[in-house]
């Protein structure tokens, strides 16, 4: 039973066990060079950087032989240095944020849906409602804004007043 498919089992399970963790510390490696901004969900190139960064950890855990692996370290460091450059563009130039940004939206404003966002946006009534839940919300009427945030995660701002700073750059639902 060592030999499957004309390779023994042994062989591939000690090689996808070493070049999978080789590819893991090569990652902590290029995050402690270039920081957790690295793998935060600002936005949603952060979000396609981590799926990307997945897949090619996986893929260099799969390899076979010395080029594709040492292929799929340099994608890494390929992708870190992509997104490093577009995190400081973003951060000089409100066209390139414009650019490879979404912008957030309000869902709700002072406990009243806008229905248009929900629509635009495909959330519907009940999975903002589960979002009041999960922050607490007791009563509609204490709900000053929700956001879908360029994430997509979405916010829930409540209480007594709201600062209008917080929904600077968020596009907004009528009031």
């Amino acid at each position: 039973m060592d030999m499957l498919f004309g390779e023994d089992l042994g062989a591939a399970v000690l090689r996808g066990l070493v070049l999978g963790a080789f590819a893991l510390m090569w990652v902590v490696l290029l995050v402690r060079i270039l920081g957790l901004r690295s793998f935060s969900k600002m936005t949603n190139f952060d979000f396609v950087m981590t799926i990307a960064m997945g897949s090619l950890i996986a893929s260099a855990s799969q390899s076979e032989n010395i080029p594709p692996f040492l292929q799929g370290l340099a994608a890494m460091v390929s992708l870190f240095a992509v997104q490093w450059t577009a995190a400081r563009l973003r951060k000089s130039s409100d066209k390139v944020e414009a650019a490879i940004s979404n912008t957030p939206l309000v869902l709700m404003r002072n406990g009243e849906y806008c229905e248009e966002a929900l629509k635009a946006t495909r959330v519907s009534r009940n999975d903002l409602v589960a979002k009041l839940r999960e922050a607490n919300v007791m009563d509609f009427s204490e709900v000053r804004a929700v956001v879908l945030e360029t994430t997509g995660d979405i916010s829930v701002l409540h209480g007594d007043h709201l600062n209008e700073s917080l929904l600077k750059g968020v596009a907004r639902g009528p009031d």
